[in-house]
């Protein structure tokens, strides 16, 4: 009853949004900049509300299907022009080279490579590796005036401020017990396959532990359910807040409201994420306060590694909990509590991962094939032959030619926003350049592109924005300029001055 009823909700919100993404294929981007963000939570409701099984894992591809549409409108403009959208560049060579690479590694027999991948995680790696790709061409095609953008700009830092209240609220109000008998357990474990051992089940990293047996640390995952996702929006967020500069007042409020949430994710990586995103901006502005405001970010990251232990809420340990800590310390003797500190879990988990990626990588240079690194293998309980890089898990699947296209794509469309940026001066190129190259920092040592917010909205924006200068009209929108790709400013003439930077 309850799956019959969330699937015809589901189909007359989604018919009207798939048509609506048909005639104006920007509007995907505000689908997942806010949908995205509170996908996982009304997912884990819906799972508590009883859907379940097969109509639970249609109803989580609103987001594929919205690029599917997308990807075709685009696509049936094109050859109604006989011409594309934008003129060819390195960067889409890269992508469609490594889209055939991830292509070819999926149809490759396993047992050729070694790999042990079924069919499902087979099908889970495509669709990872593949997103970026999809929503990178989408905002290739959209041929966007500078003032869509803004408000563009706008919903995802408004997105932003509101996972970031609704986590510090969910952190200092809700008790950790509420989250352990919620559905937010099983949806991890039965309907999507993750096999846990938080405190109650959860996943690892919604709590910090401190080595303590007396009790341990909140962390902010709002409506994420996950510190990662969350603090990687908040970065995205904070870079291009940094870089839109309107409504100063309006913007410090919500840049003070995000910074917090991001803070109260502990998410070290993030901090120094957004110190490189703020460097960057300070190359491409040539101004000296983000790099000031990059050092503050470091001194201020090293300084809440002391001060989040006074701060944070704390939760308890549960008995079976207290069992599983003991067997955890006998098995990895060394460990420490502190966030500081080498020996800290996560921070070696993390080193462990990388380091043995990589050699796994240079050992085996011709890829295991889809599915047998990362959080897909993890899920369909197939051996990982690497995990937490998105380096090394691409260069497990797809070799190492795979993993040197996706490092090369990443850093011609980094080099192409730059470039965009000193150009034109426009604040959206300074912006999503800035934030990619957080992206690109975070992927060392973490799945970027696993969080579906990251790798459908940072990867369209970057789409958007690596042309530099934004064409006249939306594609699919009626007239389409005269050439089929965002023309540059004429020689000398300067952005307005609401376009800009700084004011």
């Amino acid at each position: 009853m309850a799956s019959g009823l969330a699937l015809a909700v589901y189909g007359l919100v989604l018919v009207p949004g798939a048509y609506l993404v048909w005639r104006r294929p920007a509007a995907a981007l505000y689908a997942w900049i806010v949908g995205l963000a509170a996908h996982n939570a009304v997912m884990a409701a819906l799972y508590g509300a009883g859907v379940r099984g097969g109509a639970l894992t249609a109803l989580q591809a609103w987001k594929e299907i919205l690029l599917a549409v997308a990807l075709a409108r685009v696509s049936v403009d094109a050859l109604r022009a006989r011409r594309l959208a934008f003129q060819i560049q390195l960067a889409d060579v890269l992508a469609l080279g490594f889209a055939l690479v991830v292509c070819v590694y999926a149809v490759l027999p396993q047992g050729w490579l070694g790999g042990s991948a079924d069919r499902s995680a087979i099908g889970l790696a495509l669709k990872h590796d593949l997103i970026p790709v999809g929503a990178y061409f989408v905002g290739r095609s959209l041929l966007l005036r500078r003032e869509q953008l803004v408000p563009l700009a706008w919903t995802l830092l408004g997105a932003a401020g509101v996972v970031a209240v609704v986590g510090v609220l969910d952190d200092f109000l809700i008790p950790i017990s509420w989250w352990r008998n919620s559905a937010v357990v099983d949806y991890f474990h039965k309907q999507l396959g993750y096999h846990y051992n938080g405190t109650g089940g959860l996943p690892e990293n919604f709590i910090y532990n401190t080595g303590s047996e007396d009790h341990f640390l909140r962390r902010l995952v709002s409506t994420f359910l996950g510190p990662l996702a969350s603090a990687y929006m908040f970065v995205v967020a904070l870079l291009l807040g940094t870089a839109v500069w309107r409504r100063p007042r309006l913007l410090a409020v919500l840049a003070a409201i995000v910074a917090a949430g991001l803070l109260f994710t502990f998410s070290r990586s993030s901090l120094l994420a957004l110190a490189a995103g703020l460097v960057v901006l300070a190359f491409v502005v040539r101004r000296w306060w983000p790099l000031a405001a990059a050092v503050a970010t470091i001194a201020v990251s090293v300084a809440w590694v002391h001060v989040f232990p006074h701060v944070a809420p704390e939760g308890n340990w549960t008995k079976q909990d207290l069992v599983q800590q003991r067997n955890h310390a006998h098995q990895n003797p060394g460990a420490s509590g502190s966030a500081g500190s080498i020996n800290e879990p996560s921070i070696h988990s993390h080193w462990i991962s990388l380091r043995e990626g990589v050699r796994t990588v240079v050992h085996h240079p011709q890829g295991y094939g889809l599915g047998n690194a990362g959080q897909t293998a993890s899920r369909t309980g197939t051996p990982i032959k690497a995990g937490e890089s998105n380096y090394t898990e691409i260069g497990v699947e797809t070799g190492l030619f795979g993993s040197l296209i996706w490092t090369a794509w990443g850093m011609v469309i980094l080099i192409s926003l730059v470039h965009a940026a000193l150009l034109t001066r426009w604040w959206a190129a300074v912006g999503i350049g800035a934030a990619f190259a957080a992206a690109l920092l975070i992927a060392v040592q973490t799945d970027v592109i696993g969080d579906p917010w990251m790798a459908y909205c940072l990867w369209a924006l970057a789409g958007i924005a690596a042309a530099g200068s934004p064409a006249v009209t939306l594609a699919g929108d009626g007239d389409r300029p005269a050439r089929g790709h965002r023309p540059r400013p004429p020689e000398g003439e300067r952005p307005r001055p609401r376009d800009r930077v700084l004011p």
